[in-house]
């Protein structure tokens, strides 16, 4: 009987192993089937981050933190005061919703960055018309695209 108990406690750890190297072997061979998402979440949580200075560097001007007494905000147009407040509160708002990766967050940094891009080309009157904002924006808006696109494409419906 020791014989057998033996002989079955061999085959057991002999079994064991094998079967730890088979789910070992098997992790390294399956791809990674949530790469796109992870690299998704990864960019909307950069683009908080940036959200977050915009929105605060918004803030200093509506408060005074920046600019000299030629720049303060009372003495500014009130196209330009209106922006200013504008981004300051729908920037902070985006980068909660972009940092908890929600898609209402994202459809709010969507808004932030086509209203940006509609200032600065059709009234550069306010910001001064950078083609640079809208450069990059337009750079933000496709990496979004594209990062959302292959997301989507890793979980059929």
């Amino acid at each position: 009987m020791s014989d057998a108990s033996a002989r079955d406690q061999g085959r057991d750890k002999s079994r064991d192993k094998a079967m730890s190297m088979a789910a070992m072997s098997s992790e390294r061979t399956e791809p990674d089937e949530n790469v796109w998402t992870r690299r998704l979440v990864l960019f909307l949580r950069i683009m908080a981050v940036i959200s977050i200075l915009k929105g605060l560097y918004h803030w200093a001007q509506v408060t005074g933190f920046i600019g000299g007494e030629e720049e303060a905000f009372e003495n500014q147009s009130m196209a330009w005061q209106t922006a200013t407040v504008y981004f300051a509160v729908i920037e902070l708002v985006a980068a909660v919703g972009l940092w908890l990766a929600t898609p209402w967050g994202a459809v709010v940094w969507l808004t932030t960055v086509v209203s940006m891009a509609v200032i600065e080309l059709m009234f550069p009157g306010i910001y001064g018309g950078s083609l640079t904002v809208v450069g990059l924006e337009a750079v933000m808006l496709g990496a979004y695209l594209a990062l959302a696109w292959m997301a989507a494409r890793e979980r059929p419906p």
